[in-house]
């Protein structure tokens, strides 16, 4: 649209002329302009202190939308009004810009300087913390020791706190099974209980699909029962291919009331004194519910953390008419239907143990 400016000028000048517009009038406008704009400048550039003087611990999750953040800000009194915080986002153009991660803000920043350290600012680094599938709980306090500083005797206190358990969804005696090995990202102040609580809400996801919750219920297991089981499984075997068959083995044992003889629920029995996880005969004699080679059923509880592979495979297991397996001696199984070809399977591997020394 094209405007004609000397027009313009005419156009005011009349208006001027024909009284609608005094000088007193203009000066007023222009004064409450003036007025409006300096306190729209005081209220983005002024501090916003909080009464403890202090820093702030602010965390952006990933993916989290700037309406989140902001309501978080807010909510942490961090800010003192979300609308103004918008509004200085909006100047950056920050909907797409913040980044997520744990900040350090420093106590009296203003809107404009709080947003450029959420899009511009360097988050706190996080360390990586790997656990292996099927890690008994003691052994996962100790690496989570040795990686974040903290003490183990706290974490396996916190594991079998009956009121912490509680707080974090667990009705078992100990949270070991309940924490997912998985690949996490910690900061350097998580405590013992958000690392905990973490590895638990991770394994919660698991069996929140729907596919899952209809097979339990087809199976009639508990999250306990499976647990249970994906825990021998993963104790049983290091190749994550022959997983479902394990599980189809020891799901066919179960409905024919047999034992399941699983040799690492005798592993958990001598865990604190037996570092090569040998089992001799003598073992096998464990009175213990855990011992599966004298109770019928499963164990009272999960005897390691397992991972997704082999919760997967407890609940989806292979179905076969395998009854037996044995070790093949190069670090799978082999199966069989029948005790008397279980037996041959046995002689051979162990003639190839013999020829192993």
């Amino acid at each position: 649209m094209y405007y004609n400016v000397n027009q313009l000028k005419n156009n005011i000048i009349n208006i001027k002329d024909k009284g609608g517009i005094s000088e007193n009038e203009i000066y007023f406008i222009s004064s409450a302009f003036g007025f409006i704009f300096g306190l729209l400048l005081f209220i983005f550039y002024a501090p916003n202190y909080n009464k403890n003087n202090s820093s702030y611990q602010f965390e952006i999750k990933q993916g989290s939308p700037l309406t989140v953040v902001i309501d978080s800000l807010y909510e942490k009194k961090i800010i003192p009004n979300k609308t103004f915080m918008r509004v200085a986002a909006f100047f950056y153009s920050a909907e797409k810009k913040v980044k997520a991660g744990k900040y350090n803000i420093p106590n009296g920043l203003n809107y404009f300087q709080l947003v450029e350290i959420l899009i511009d600012g360097t988050p706190a680094e996080q360390k990586r913390l790997t656990i292996p599938e099927g890690i008994w709980q003691f052994k996962l306090a100790s690496l989570i020791s040795k990686e974040f500083n903290l003490d183990s005797a706290k974490i396996m206190e916190l594991s079998e706190d009956k009121e912490f358990l509680t707080t974090i969804g667990i009705e078992a005696k100990s949270a070991e099974g309940y924490l997912l090995p998985e690949t996490y990202y910690f900061y350097d102040d998580n405590n013992e209980r958000e690392i905990i609580t973490k590895l638990k809400m991770e394994m919660d996801k698991i069996f929140e699909t729907q596919s899952v919750i209809d097979q339990m219920q087809k199976m009639d297991m508990t999250k306990h029962q499976i647990l249970t089981l994906a825990s021998i499984i993963d104790g049983e075997s290091n190749v994550v291919s022959e997983f479902k068959r394990i599980s189809g083995v020891y799901h066919n044992r179960l409905n024919k009331n047999m034992l399941l003889q699983a040799d690492p629920t005798v592993q958990y029995l001598i865990r604190h004194r037996n570092k090569k996880n040998k089992v001799y005969f003598k073992d096998l004699e464990i009175v213990s519910p855990y011992n599966t080679y004298l109770y019928a059923g499963l164990p009272p509880g999960p005897i390691n953390n397992p991972g997704k592979e082999a919760i997967m495979a407890a609940i989806f297991p292979e179905k076969n008419d395998y009854i037996f397996f044995v070790a093949d001696g190069n670090g799978g199984h082999v199966f069989s239907k029948s005790l008397s070809d279980h037996n041959k399977n046995v002689s051979n591997y162990r003639r190839w143990r013999n020829s192993q020394k």
